[in-house]
Protein backbone atom coordinates (compact mmCIF):
# COMPACT_ATOMS: atom_id res chain seq x y z
CA UNK A 1 0.00 0.00 0.00
CA UNK A 2 2.92 2.73 1.11
CA UNK A 3 4.70 1.30 -2.54
CA UNK A 4 0.86 2.75 -3.67
CA UNK A 5 0.96 6.02 -2.54
CA UNK A 6 4.27 7.12 -2.83
CA UNK A 7 4.38 6.84 -6.71
CA UNK A 8 0.64 7.70 -7.03
CA UNK A 9 -0.05 10.11 -5.23
CA UNK A 10 2.25 13.28 -6.76
CA UNK A 11 1.45 16.89 -6.39
CA UNK A 12 3.17 20.06 -7.21
CA UNK A 13 5.77 18.65 -9.24
CA UNK A 14 5.97 15.13 -9.88
CA UNK A 15 9.14 14.48 -11.22
CA UNK A 16 10.66 16.20 -7.90
CA UNK A 17 8.12 14.39 -6.06
CA UNK A 18 9.31 11.04 -7.47
CA UNK A 19 13.12 11.59 -7.66
CA UNK A 20 12.54 11.89 -3.52
CA UNK A 21 10.80 7.90 -3.28
CA UNK A 22 13.64 5.24 -2.51
CA UNK A 23 10.31 3.37 -3.05
CA UNK A 24 10.29 3.94 -6.97
CA UNK A 25 14.14 3.19 -6.99
CA UNK A 26 13.67 -0.13 -5.78
CA UNK A 27 10.61 -0.92 -8.01
CA UNK A 28 12.35 -0.16 -10.99
CA UNK A 29 15.56 -1.97 -9.98
CA UNK A 30 12.92 -4.64 -9.75
CA UNK A 31 11.54 -3.60 -13.27
CA UNK A 32 15.06 -3.89 -14.96
CA UNK A 33 15.85 -6.99 -13.56
CA UNK A 34 12.74 -8.49 -14.83
CA UNK A 35 13.53 -6.98 -18.11
CA UNK A 36 17.32 -8.11 -18.22
CA UNK A 37 15.97 -11.25 -17.53
CA UNK A 38 12.99 -11.77 -20.12
CA UNK A 39 16.07 -10.32 -23.05
CA UNK A 40 18.38 -13.13 -21.61
CA UNK A 41 15.94 -16.00 -21.96
CA UNK A 42 13.73 -15.38 -24.54
CA UNK A 43 16.13 -16.93 -27.16
CA UNK A 44 16.09 -19.94 -25.30
CA UNK A 45 12.38 -20.41 -25.99
CA UNK A 46 12.78 -19.02 -29.76
CA UNK A 47 16.01 -21.69 -30.20
CA UNK A 48 13.03 -24.24 -31.50
CA UNK A 49 12.02 -22.44 -34.50
CA UNK A 50 15.55 -20.98 -34.84
CA UNK A 51 17.77 -23.97 -35.17
CA UNK A 52 15.59 -25.73 -37.93
CA UNK A 53 15.42 -21.87 -39.91
CA UNK A 54 19.27 -21.79 -40.34
CA UNK A 55 20.39 -25.45 -39.65
CA UNK A 56 21.31 -24.85 -36.24
CA UNK A 57 22.61 -27.92 -34.30
CA UNK A 58 22.33 -28.36 -30.68
CA UNK A 59 26.41 -27.22 -30.09
CA UNK A 60 25.78 -24.49 -32.09
CA UNK A 61 22.97 -23.28 -30.07
CA UNK A 62 24.61 -23.72 -27.01
CA UNK A 63 27.69 -21.46 -28.54
CA UNK A 64 24.75 -18.93 -29.60
CA UNK A 65 23.68 -19.02 -25.49
CA UNK A 66 27.20 -18.62 -23.99
CA UNK A 67 27.64 -15.31 -26.45
CA UNK A 68 26.05 -13.42 -24.01
CA UNK A 69 27.07 -14.61 -20.94
CA UNK A 70 30.68 -13.53 -22.15
CA UNK A 71 29.29 -10.52 -22.95
CA UNK A 72 27.61 -10.13 -19.44
CA UNK A 73 30.83 -11.44 -17.48
CA UNK A 74 33.76 -9.00 -19.42
CA UNK A 75 31.44 -5.96 -18.55
CA UNK A 76 30.68 -6.10 -15.20
CA UNK A 77 33.69 -4.41 -13.90
CA UNK A 78 33.68 -1.50 -16.62
CA UNK A 79 29.61 -1.92 -15.78
CA UNK A 80 30.53 -0.75 -12.08
CA UNK A 81 33.14 1.77 -12.99
CA UNK A 82 31.07 3.71 -15.20
CA UNK A 83 28.31 3.75 -12.76
CA UNK A 84 30.26 5.37 -10.28
CA UNK A 85 31.40 8.06 -12.84
CA UNK A 86 28.43 9.02 -14.50
CA UNK A 87 25.93 8.33 -12.78
CA UNK A 88 23.12 5.52 -12.47
CA UNK A 89 20.48 7.27 -14.41
CA UNK A 90 22.69 7.80 -17.04
CA UNK A 91 24.01 4.84 -17.48
CA UNK A 92 20.95 2.50 -16.80
CA UNK A 93 19.40 4.42 -19.07
CA UNK A 94 22.17 3.86 -22.10
CA UNK A 95 22.29 -0.01 -21.11
CA UNK A 96 18.65 -0.84 -21.53
CA UNK A 97 18.48 1.10 -24.62
CA UNK A 98 21.62 -0.65 -26.37
CA UNK A 99 20.53 -4.04 -25.24
CA UNK A 100 17.13 -3.22 -26.56
CA UNK A 101 18.04 -2.03 -29.56
CA UNK A 102 20.29 -5.16 -30.18
CA UNK A 103 17.55 -7.21 -28.96
CA UNK A 104 15.28 -6.08 -32.09
CA UNK A 105 18.26 -7.22 -34.21
CA UNK A 106 18.28 -10.96 -33.15
CA UNK A 107 14.95 -11.52 -35.20
CA UNK A 108 17.00 -10.64 -38.59
CA UNK A 109 20.51 -11.44 -37.15
CA UNK A 110 20.26 -14.17 -39.96
CA UNK A 111 19.63 -12.04 -42.19
CA UNK A 112 21.77 -8.89 -42.29
CA UNK A 113 24.91 -7.77 -43.48
CA UNK A 114 26.57 -9.40 -40.60
CA UNK A 115 25.51 -12.85 -41.99
CA UNK A 116 27.20 -12.22 -45.41
CA UNK A 117 30.37 -11.31 -43.44
CA UNK A 118 30.62 -14.05 -41.38
CA UNK A 119 27.43 -16.56 -41.82
CA UNK A 120 24.47 -17.09 -39.44
CA UNK A 121 25.94 -18.48 -36.61
CA UNK A 122 28.52 -15.95 -36.03
CA UNK A 123 26.43 -13.09 -36.56
CA UNK A 124 23.54 -14.37 -33.88
CA UNK A 125 26.82 -14.97 -31.79
CA UNK A 126 28.22 -11.27 -31.94
CA UNK A 127 24.62 -9.73 -31.83
CA UNK A 128 24.11 -12.03 -28.47
CA UNK A 129 27.18 -10.70 -27.15
CA UNK A 130 26.51 -7.22 -27.65
CA UNK A 131 23.73 -7.94 -25.76
CA UNK A 132 25.40 -9.11 -22.90
CA UNK A 133 27.46 -5.73 -23.22
CA UNK A 134 24.52 -3.86 -22.00
CA UNK A 135 23.47 -5.99 -19.42
CA UNK A 136 26.82 -6.59 -17.59
CA UNK A 137 27.33 -2.86 -17.57
CA UNK A 138 23.59 -2.23 -16.43
CA UNK A 139 23.82 -4.76 -12.84
CA UNK A 140 26.66 -3.89 -11.03
CA UNK A 141 25.15 -0.33 -11.40
CA UNK A 142 22.09 -1.50 -9.70
CA UNK A 143 24.12 -1.66 -6.41
CA UNK A 144 25.20 1.91 -7.05
CA UNK A 145 21.48 2.75 -6.88
CA UNK A 146 21.38 0.94 -3.40
CA UNK A 147 24.09 3.31 -2.43
CA UNK A 148 22.80 6.34 -3.14
CA UNK A 149 19.23 5.77 -1.94
CA UNK A 150 19.01 3.05 0.82
CA UNK A 151 20.51 3.32 4.72
CA UNK A 152 22.97 1.08 5.47
CA UNK A 153 20.22 -0.90 7.51
CA UNK A 154 18.13 -1.32 4.64
CA UNK A 155 20.55 -2.46 1.53
CA UNK A 156 20.06 -6.16 1.92
CA UNK A 157 16.03 -5.34 1.72
CA UNK A 158 16.57 -3.31 -1.05
CA UNK A 159 19.01 -5.91 -3.34
CA UNK A 160 16.43 -8.69 -2.73
CA UNK A 161 14.12 -5.89 -5.01
CA UNK A 162 17.19 -7.73 -7.88
CA UNK A 163 16.78 -10.75 -6.91
CA UNK A 164 13.26 -11.10 -6.96
CA UNK A 165 13.15 -9.58 -10.44
CA UNK A 166 15.46 -12.35 -11.60
CA UNK A 167 12.71 -15.08 -10.41
CA UNK A 168 9.94 -13.09 -11.43
CA UNK A 169 11.46 -12.83 -15.18
CA UNK A 170 12.54 -16.41 -15.12
CA UNK A 171 9.16 -17.53 -13.97
CA UNK A 172 7.12 -15.38 -16.96
CA UNK A 173 9.74 -15.55 -19.56
CA UNK A 174 9.08 -18.75 -20.75
CA UNK A 175 5.37 -18.70 -21.22
CA UNK A 176 4.88 -15.54 -22.19
CA UNK A 177 7.43 -15.64 -25.13
CA UNK A 178 6.10 -19.13 -25.77
CA UNK A 179 2.59 -17.64 -26.42
CA UNK A 180 3.72 -14.39 -28.21
CA UNK A 181 5.50 -17.42 -30.63
CA UNK A 182 2.73 -18.93 -31.25
CA UNK A 183 0.61 -16.05 -32.15
CA UNK A 184 2.68 -14.04 -33.65
CA UNK A 185 5.66 -16.03 -34.87
CA UNK A 186 9.67 -16.23 -33.09
CA UNK A 187 10.31 -12.53 -34.39
CA UNK A 188 7.58 -10.55 -32.98
CA UNK A 189 8.72 -11.70 -29.84
CA UNK A 190 11.67 -9.82 -29.89
CA UNK A 191 10.39 -6.88 -31.19
CA UNK A 192 8.02 -6.62 -28.03
CA UNK A 193 10.88 -7.53 -25.63
CA UNK A 194 12.81 -4.63 -27.10
CA UNK A 195 10.07 -2.54 -26.80
CA UNK A 196 9.12 -2.84 -23.52
CA UNK A 197 12.74 -2.13 -22.74
CA UNK A 198 13.01 1.30 -24.01
CA UNK A 199 10.16 2.25 -22.55
CA UNK A 200 11.30 1.38 -19.03
CA UNK A 201 14.61 3.21 -20.42
CA UNK A 202 12.55 6.39 -20.98
CA UNK A 203 11.14 6.18 -17.19
CA UNK A 204 13.92 5.97 -15.65
CA UNK A 205 15.53 8.61 -17.53
CA UNK A 206 12.55 10.63 -16.74
CA UNK A 207 11.84 10.33 -13.43
CA UNK A 208 15.06 9.14 -11.64
CA UNK A 209 18.05 10.97 -9.84
CA UNK A 210 21.66 10.17 -9.24
CA UNK A 211 21.07 12.91 -5.96
CA UNK A 212 21.11 10.75 -2.57
CA UNK A 213 18.61 10.86 0.17
CA UNK A 214 19.81 11.97 3.86
CA UNK A 215 19.26 8.68 5.08
CA UNK A 216 22.50 7.34 2.94
CA UNK A 217 24.48 10.23 3.67
CA UNK A 218 27.39 8.07 4.34
CA UNK A 219 27.73 7.20 0.90
CA UNK A 220 29.17 9.90 -0.53
CA UNK A 221 29.87 10.68 -4.67
CA UNK A 222 33.20 10.05 -5.54
CA UNK A 223 35.65 12.97 -5.17
CA UNK A 224 38.09 12.07 -7.87
CA UNK A 225 37.78 10.69 -11.33
CA UNK A 226 40.53 7.89 -10.04
CA UNK A 227 39.46 4.72 -8.89
CA UNK A 228 41.57 3.47 -6.10
CA UNK A 229 42.40 0.32 -7.81
CA UNK A 230 45.11 -1.04 -5.47
CA UNK A 231 42.87 -0.46 -2.41
CA UNK A 232 40.33 -2.18 -3.49
CA UNK A 233 42.33 -5.36 -5.34
CA UNK A 234 44.39 -5.58 -1.95
CA UNK A 235 41.27 -6.16 0.03
CA UNK A 236 40.99 -9.07 1.53
CA UNK A 237 36.88 -8.88 1.85
CA UNK A 238 36.98 -8.23 -1.98
CA UNK A 239 38.79 -11.04 -2.75
CA UNK A 240 36.83 -13.51 -0.50
CA UNK A 241 32.84 -12.05 -1.28
CA UNK A 242 34.47 -13.42 -4.95
CA UNK A 243 35.27 -16.79 -4.05
CA UNK A 244 31.89 -17.27 -1.89
CA UNK A 245 30.33 -16.07 -5.06
CA UNK A 246 31.77 -18.61 -7.58
CA UNK A 247 30.80 -21.37 -5.06
CA UNK A 248 26.95 -20.02 -5.15
CA UNK A 249 27.03 -18.89 -8.38
CA UNK A 250 27.23 -22.36 -9.67
CA UNK A 251 24.23 -23.97 -7.28
CA UNK A 252 21.99 -21.00 -8.95
CA UNK A 253 23.50 -21.67 -12.15
CA UNK A 254 22.69 -25.65 -11.74
CA UNK A 255 19.23 -24.86 -10.94
CA UNK A 256 18.60 -22.22 -13.92
CA UNK A 257 20.45 -24.81 -16.34
CA UNK A 258 19.54 -28.28 -15.82
CA UNK A 259 16.60 -28.27 -13.41
CA UNK A 260 13.84 -28.56 -15.86
CA UNK A 261 15.92 -31.37 -17.77
CA UNK A 262 16.81 -32.96 -14.13
CA UNK A 263 12.95 -33.78 -13.59
CA UNK A 264 12.16 -34.51 -17.18
CA UNK A 265 15.37 -37.18 -17.20
CA UNK A 266 14.12 -40.78 -16.97
CA UNK A 267 17.20 -41.29 -14.75
CA UNK A 268 15.97 -38.14 -12.59
CA UNK A 269 12.07 -37.93 -11.95
CA UNK A 270 10.49 -38.83 -15.69
CA UNK A 271 7.73 -36.05 -15.97
CA UNK A 272 6.61 -35.41 -19.10
CA UNK A 273 7.53 -32.40 -21.17
CA UNK A 274 4.59 -30.48 -20.09
CA UNK A 275 4.80 -31.23 -16.53
CA UNK A 276 8.27 -31.18 -15.96
CA UNK A 277 7.97 -27.04 -17.59
CA UNK A 278 5.29 -26.58 -14.93
CA UNK A 279 7.59 -28.03 -12.15
CA UNK A 280 10.58 -26.29 -13.17
CA UNK A 281 9.13 -22.52 -12.30
CA UNK A 282 9.27 -23.73 -8.95
CA UNK A 283 13.30 -22.47 -8.30
CA UNK A 284 12.07 -19.57 -10.45
CA UNK A 285 8.88 -18.74 -7.76
CA UNK A 286 10.87 -19.23 -4.76
CA UNK A 287 13.26 -16.57 -5.80
CA UNK A 288 11.04 -14.04 -6.56
CA UNK A 289 9.26 -14.46 -2.97
CA UNK A 290 11.68 -15.40 -0.50
CA UNK A 291 14.54 -12.67 -0.91
CA UNK A 292 12.59 -10.29 0.21
CA UNK A 293 12.17 -12.03 3.37
CA UNK A 294 16.00 -12.80 3.63
CA UNK A 295 17.12 -9.18 3.19
CA UNK A 296 14.75 -7.75 5.58
CA UNK A 297 15.89 -10.57 8.54
CA UNK A 298 19.50 -9.79 7.33
CA UNK A 299 18.86 -5.87 7.65
CA UNK A 300 16.77 -6.20 11.32
CA UNK A 301 20.24 -8.78 12.70
CA UNK A 302 22.34 -5.51 11.63
CA UNK A 303 20.51 -3.33 13.26
CA UNK A 304 20.52 -5.31 16.44
CA UNK A 305 24.12 -6.84 16.66
CA UNK A 306 26.01 -5.25 13.83
CA UNK A 307 27.02 -5.93 10.34
CA UNK A 308 29.49 -8.52 11.10
CA UNK A 309 26.93 -10.79 12.98
CA UNK A 310 23.99 -9.64 10.73
CA UNK A 311 25.61 -10.44 7.17
CA UNK A 312 27.65 -12.99 8.34
CA UNK A 313 25.15 -15.47 9.77
CA UNK A 314 22.15 -14.61 7.14
CA UNK A 315 24.26 -15.55 4.35
CA UNK A 316 25.80 -19.15 6.67
CA UNK A 317 22.75 -19.69 7.54
CA UNK A 318 20.54 -19.57 4.07
CA UNK A 319 23.40 -21.29 2.47
CA UNK A 320 23.75 -24.30 4.72
CA UNK A 321 20.09 -24.37 4.86
CA UNK A 322 20.58 -24.86 1.08
CA UNK A 323 23.00 -27.45 1.62
CA UNK A 324 20.71 -29.56 3.52
CA UNK A 325 17.72 -29.07 1.34
CA UNK A 326 19.26 -29.84 -1.98
CA UNK A 327 20.44 -33.09 0.08
CA UNK A 328 16.85 -34.40 1.72
CA UNK A 329 15.07 -33.12 -1.78
CA UNK A 330 17.31 -35.03 -4.16
CA UNK A 331 16.86 -38.36 -1.92
CA UNK A 332 12.98 -37.75 -1.20
CA UNK A 333 11.48 -40.79 -2.88
CA UNK A 334 8.16 -38.39 -3.53
CA UNK A 335 8.81 -36.29 -6.51
CA UNK A 336 6.65 -33.59 -5.34
CA UNK A 337 8.47 -33.28 -1.71
CA UNK A 338 11.64 -33.02 -4.02
CA UNK A 339 10.62 -30.67 -6.23
CA UNK A 340 9.16 -28.45 -3.07
CA UNK A 341 12.67 -28.91 -1.25
CA UNK A 342 14.61 -27.99 -3.90
CA UNK A 343 13.09 -25.16 -5.03
CA UNK A 344 12.84 -23.07 -1.54
CA UNK A 345 16.64 -24.78 -1.19
CA UNK A 346 17.12 -22.55 -4.69
CA UNK A 347 15.20 -19.64 -2.85
CA UNK A 348 17.35 -19.82 -0.40
CA UNK A 349 20.68 -18.97 -2.55
CA UNK A 350 18.97 -15.97 -3.86
CA UNK A 351 18.21 -14.67 -0.38
CA UNK A 352 21.75 -15.15 0.64
CA UNK A 353 22.80 -13.39 -1.98
CA UNK A 354 21.59 -10.14 -0.34
CA UNK A 355 24.04 -10.51 2.00
CA UNK A 356 26.97 -10.22 -0.57
CA UNK A 357 25.05 -6.67 -2.07
CA UNK A 358 24.78 -5.40 0.91
CA UNK A 359 28.10 -5.74 2.32
CA UNK A 360 29.67 -4.61 -1.01
CA UNK A 361 28.19 -0.85 -0.07
CA UNK A 362 28.96 -1.66 3.36
CA UNK A 363 33.10 -1.85 2.36
CA UNK A 364 32.88 -0.07 -1.14
CA UNK A 365 30.75 3.02 0.07
CA UNK A 366 31.45 5.48 -2.95
CA UNK A 367 33.39 2.67 -5.03
CA UNK A 368 30.36 0.23 -4.41
CA UNK A 369 29.19 -0.12 -8.39
CA UNK A 370 33.05 -0.75 -9.67
CA UNK A 371 33.28 -3.35 -6.17
CA UNK A 372 30.09 -4.75 -6.86
CA UNK A 373 31.14 -5.81 -11.12
CA UNK A 374 34.79 -7.23 -9.67
CA UNK A 375 32.77 -9.46 -6.64
CA UNK A 376 29.51 -10.61 -9.52
CA UNK A 377 32.39 -11.81 -11.95
CA UNK A 378 32.70 -14.55 -9.25
CA UNK A 379 28.89 -15.04 -9.49
CA UNK A 380 29.86 -15.87 -13.60
CA UNK A 381 32.86 -17.75 -13.01
CA UNK A 382 30.43 -20.64 -11.05
CA UNK A 383 27.27 -19.67 -13.64
CA UNK A 384 29.91 -20.38 -16.96
CA UNK A 385 30.98 -23.85 -14.58
CA UNK A 386 27.84 -25.39 -13.74
CA UNK A 387 26.22 -25.69 -17.43
CA UNK A 388 29.24 -27.83 -17.94
CA UNK A 389 30.24 -30.12 -14.88
CA UNK A 390 26.72 -30.91 -13.87
CA UNK A 391 26.06 -32.77 -16.70
CA UNK A 392 29.35 -34.37 -16.61
CA UNK A 393 28.92 -35.22 -13.26
CA UNK A 394 25.86 -36.46 -13.87
CA UNK A 395 26.89 -38.54 -16.75
CA UNK A 396 29.49 -40.71 -14.74
CA UNK A 397 28.01 -40.97 -11.07
CA UNK A 398 24.16 -39.95 -11.38
CA UNK A 399 21.72 -37.38 -10.49
CA UNK A 400 22.46 -37.68 -6.63
CA UNK A 401 25.95 -36.58 -7.07
CA UNK A 402 25.48 -33.77 -9.05
CA UNK A 403 23.18 -32.37 -6.47
CA UNK A 404 25.74 -33.72 -3.80
CA UNK A 405 28.60 -31.41 -5.45
CA UNK A 406 26.21 -28.76 -5.31
CA UNK A 407 25.35 -29.28 -1.85
CA UNK A 408 28.82 -29.07 -0.87
CA UNK A 409 29.43 -25.84 -3.15
CA UNK A 410 26.69 -23.92 -0.89
CA UNK A 411 28.91 -25.36 2.27
CA UNK A 412 31.92 -24.12 1.39
CA UNK A 413 30.27 -20.42 0.03
CA UNK A 414 28.80 -20.32 3.64
CA UNK A 415 31.71 -20.70 5.31
CA UNK A 416 34.15 -18.44 3.22
CA UNK A 417 31.88 -16.01 5.25
CA UNK A 418 33.22 -16.83 8.49
CA UNK A 419 36.61 -14.51 7.13
CA UNK A 420 34.34 -11.80 6.11
CA UNK A 421 34.25 -8.42 7.68
CA UNK A 422 31.28 -6.26 6.62
CA UNK A 423 32.34 -3.36 9.23
CA UNK A 424 35.93 -2.69 7.83
CA UNK A 425 35.48 0.28 5.55
CA UNK A 426 39.10 -0.63 4.22
CA UNK A 427 38.24 0.64 0.24
CA UNK A 428 36.66 4.07 1.74
CA UNK A 429 39.26 4.53 4.61
CA UNK A 430 42.56 3.91 2.09
CA UNK A 431 40.62 6.40 -0.07
CA UNK A 432 40.31 9.39 2.48
CA UNK A 433 43.64 8.83 3.69
CA UNK A 434 45.26 8.95 0.10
Amino acid sequence: MRLCVDLLVVKINPTDEIQRKPWFYLLMLMVFSIVTYLDRVNITVAAKYIMPEYGFDKVQMGTIFSALVFGYALFQIPGGWLGDRLGARKVLTIAVIWWSVFTALTAIAGNIVLTSLMGALLSFFVIRFLIGIGEGIAVPTYNRVIANWMAPTQRAFASSFVLSGMGIGGAITPPLIAWVMIKFGWRISFYLCALIGIVVGAIWYRYSSDKPVTEAADVEPPRSNTVPWKAILSDSNVWLLILSQIFAGYVASMFTYWFFLYLTDKRGRGFSLLEGSFYAMGPFVAAAIMPPFGGTLCDRLVRRYGKRFGRRSTALGFLSLTAILVLVGDRASNPYVAIFLLSLGAGLVFSAITSYWATVVDIAKQFSGTVTGITVMGANIGGMIAPTLTPLIERKFGWTAAFDFAAICALVAGSIWLLIRPEREIVVATFRRG
